[in-house]
């Protein structure tokens, strides 16, 4: 405890950059051409903590101008203490959205330094109950034609993994044929043995929710991941008792609390759960304490490389999501990251906290705003 005992933060500052993806993508509900992506670094005792989180630059003015200042001075040992002092600070602002992403891009930072302090991996200071965790590609946007989708499926099951995600939902639910046709390609794409996943990113109205379950069902799908809008949780319950594939969400529970509805009206088999927006790893370690409680498993969503660390030091952890956007940006902007191999991830022990620090020079073409 030499390192940490008696550290206090010192600096907190954090920067937004903007990273173009390859090519148009889109979702159910969504398009987009870039990314954008909060980075935080916290000092202390001459070792810096780096976190960051996925959405939009304000969070970045946010930290700066906010929460930096409810964290220096601080113990760098009492992480929690200043995880509540972050989201008490938000209450009268709005606690979820923003505040969220900009939270946990703090609270990653300041678990990344508590164990760089100790000289220790963060899956260690966790605690682990696993080597190294399953993931599953992720991607297949809507936007991508059927050369694409198949090239990067068989990416994926090159790579060892033994489940596979496209996005479905076309325009909010308005295209089915195209939905149908791309899941079956996805299927056979990938061959025996391998799980197809679909998230239609809350782009169908229940009753077509039920129609594209039934045939999803037909297809051997066993996720179907937001079929209906995450607010929904009436329509995610019926949907579960109907269908035999998995039904999920969880991505946009922004708080321990959302988690803990989503749980309680039965929306889930399987909660999913963002360290980038559920507050951090604070938040994270919470919302799968709570599913653990309730005999579910839980799902990271996207951010692979913050979240394999968190991933191995819970029982209830089913994978976590390899997905396309954050796996080809985050080596842009930071050095350190993992890879898959024979379809798991596994920390690297030999490095302090979570292994990650920010380049010198991100690499184009990643631009920074803030």
């Amino acid at each position: 405890m030499a390192g940490l005992r008696g550290a206090t933060i010192e600096e907190v500052v954090a920067q937004a950059w903007v990273v173009p993806t390859d090519e148009p993508e889109a979702d159910g509900t969504l398009t987009w051409d870039s990314t954008t992506v909060v980075l935080v670094e916290v000092k202390a005792a001459g070792q810096t903590g780096l976190g960051w989180t996925y959405g939009h630059a304000s969070a970045a003015h946010l930290v700066n101008d906010k929460l930096g200042d409810l964290v220096v001075g601080r113990e760098a040992a009492d992480v929690p203490a200043a995880n509540l002092a972050m989201v008490r600070a938000v209450r009268n602002m709005g606690r979820r959205g923003i505040a969220s992403t900009a939270i946990s891009a703090v609270d990653i930072a300041l678990w990344d330094l508590k164990a760089r302090l100790l000289d220790v991996p963060l899956a260690v200071l966790l605690g682990k109950v696993r080597d190294s965790i399953p993931a599953y590609g992720s991607g297949g946007f809507t936007t991508w034609d059927d050369a694409r989708l198949r090239e990067e499926i068989g990416g994926w099951t090159e790579a060892g993994m033994r489940a596979v995600k496209i996005k479905i939902g076309e325009d909010a639910g308005a295209n089915v044929a195209r939905d149908l046709h791309r899941t079956a390609l996805a299927t056979r794409t990938a061959g025996p043995g391998i799980e197809v996943f679909v998230d239609a990113n809350g782009g169908y109205s229940r009753g077509q929710a039920a129609r594209m379950g039934a045939a999803l069902d037909n297809l051997g799908v066993t996720w179907f991941e937001e079929p209906v809008t995450s607010d929904d949780l009436q329509g995610l319950h019926e949907l579960r008792t109907r269908l035999q594939c998995d039904v999920s969400t969880g991505e946009y529970a922004w708080c321990p609390e959302d988690a803990q509805r989503l749980i309680e009206a039965g929306a889930v088999d399987c909660l999913q759960a963002d360290v980038t927006r559920c507050e951090g790893v604070t938040g994270w370690l919470r919302v799968a304490a709570l599913a653990d409680a309730a005999a579910l498993d839980v799902s990271t969503h996207c951010a692979p490389q913050l979240s394999a660390h968190v991933a191995v030091a819970v029982p209830n952890a089913r994978h976590i999501e390899w997905f396309h956007d954050h796996v080809r940006l985050d080596p842009m902007l930071v050095e350190g990251t993992l890879d898959v191999v024979d379809g798991t991830v596994t920390p690297d022990l030999s490095r302090p906290g979570h292994g990650m620090r920010l380049r010198a020079k991100p690499a184009e073409p990643a631009r920074r705003v803030a």
